[in-house]
């Protein structure tokens, strides 16, 4: 089996629980794993025998600019969307990054991570 990522995709949105986030949003980071064969794309050098990344990047930020309270709903979201639409993912891995949460204190982030497979 085989990887594509796509890392610290960055997106300003508006998640959160706290009044304040939603209207005023924030720094996210998103990183994507997903396991697939490369086996094909890699002889026929033919984007339709992959998993396009342009398309990930796609769900990635679709989903973020839908509001959600809490970071494990919008990692839900994008792993259902990546198995509803993309066949050849067989597991996906995502790790949504809240940078500079409001907690009180100086923490560069906090990552929700969840992982899917066929």
């Amino acid at each position: 089996m085989h990887r594509i990522l796509l890392e610290n995709v960055r997106v300003y949105t508006n998640h959160g629980c706290l009044d304040e986030e939603a209207l005023i949003g924030s720094e996210y980071r998103v990183d994507l794993e997903v396991t697939t064969d490369l086996t094909k794309s890699s002889k026929t050098d033919d984007l339709k025998d992959t998993v396009d990344y342009v398309y990930l990047n796609k769900v990635i930020k679709e989903e973020m600019a839908i509001r959600s309270k809490l970071l494990e709903q919008v990692a839900q979201r994008i792993l259902d969307r990546i198995f509803k639409e993309e066949e050849m993912v067989l597991e996906a891995t995502v790790k949504v990054s809240k940078l500079n949460p409001p907690l009180g204190g100086d923490v560069e982030k906090v990552t929700i991570q969840m992982s899917q497979s066929r």
